[in-house]
């Protein structure tokens, strides 16, 4: 890597790290739509005889079902095409999934990432339970996406140290949040469990869970409005988050958005949705303002601002409006 001689050390990953991350991404954006390909023609197909005649039935991975009709030129080839469409997505998902493991492991070989396994897991998880649209991050991790995006890496420790994952809850959507986890019959809380079993909720603090290793995940929310309640439960389940508000988190919302593929140290990427950088340092600057904001987040709130402003500039400079 060499150095660029900027106020903060900013440096770019080797030429074969880059060259590695960009096949890695184009194989897991492939792999991306081949999944929600083969989502589509998820359940299956049959006939069924019953009395004296023989239906389509459509099965779904709720175990509900519906009938098509009876057997017919129309319906028999409805089955074909269906049965034909769902092996060709499931091989070619089978395939790029194995292609996957591959760029997992010439990630790690090539040293292409550095974000925390926890925060790869969590979005991996998410974006397994159809939760991602849900869900921004909008903390410090923020800052792995643009390193990504960027192909370098934030020198200054003090910038990227954290050890919780702040994710903003899109109120807006919360009734089809409700319905998506009640489908589930899943928690927000048994969610995160999936990736690390000792998450548990914070006495007195029920917007926050922490693991065993001390790693948190706060859930945030824009401040209450018209018929937004102020008290925000995610689910009804017993041990559930409640979404604490937050200042602006409105404006982040509305905000320009920026996704990026990350990479964990152990290689394994996953999709990041998040604010755009200079909304970002923008935020950044305007905490490290606010009365009574403990001094040492309000140096580390100037500085991840800072040096977001010279990292887009340098290498994402078709960001800056």
């Amino acid at each position: 890597m060499r150095n660029i001689p900027k106020k903060y050390l900013i440096t770019e990953i080797s030429e074969d790290a880059r060259r590695q991350y960009i096949d890695a991404k184009a194989t897991f954006k492939a792999w991306e739509n081949a999944r929600d390909e083969a989502a589509q023609v998820r359940g299956g197909m049959y006939w069924k005889e019953q009395d004296g005649n023989r239906y389509l039935i459509r099965t779904t991975t709720m175990n509900s079902q519906k009938s098509l009709g009876p057997s017919s030129t129309k319906t028999i080839g409805i089955y074909k095409k269906f049965k034909a469409r769902k092996e060709e997505a499931e091989q070619r998902l089978a395939n790029l999934t194995e292609q996957l493991k591959r760029h997992q492991k010439m990630n790690r070989a090539l040293d292409v990432g550095r974000a925390p396994r926890l925060l790869v897991e969590t979005l991996t998880r998410l974006s397994k339970s159809g939760l991602s649209k849900h869900f921004t991050v909008i903390g410090a991790h923020a800052l792995y996406a643009y390193e990504a995006e960027s192909g370098t890496r934030i020198g200054e420790v003090a910038a990227m140290t954290t050890r919780d994952i702040d994710l903003l809850w899109d109120t807006r959507r919360r009734i089809q949040f409700a319905t998506h986890m009640k489908r589930m019959g899943a928690s927000m809380l048994g969610i995160l469990k999936k990736v690390d079993s000792t998450f548990k909720l914070i006495d007195g603090q029920r917007n926050t869970a922490v693991n065993d290793e001390g790693f948190e995940i706060d859930i945030i929310r824009r401040e209450a409005k018209d018929i937004d309640p102020h008290l925000l439960r995610l689910t009804e389940a017993e041990e559930e988050f409640s979404a604490v508000q937050a200042k602006n988190a409105g404006q982040l919302l509305d905000s320009q958005r920026f996704s990026s593929i990350i990479v964990s140290t152990s290689g394994h990427m996953a999709r990041m949705e998040t604010i755009a950088p200079l909304v970002f340092a923008k935020f950044k600057r305007w905490m490290a303002k606010q009365p009574g904001r403990d001094t040492l987040k309000r140096k580390r709130d100037t500085l991840q601002a800072e040096v977001v402003e010279e990292l887009t500039e340098e290498y994402l400079p078709h960001l800056i409006v």
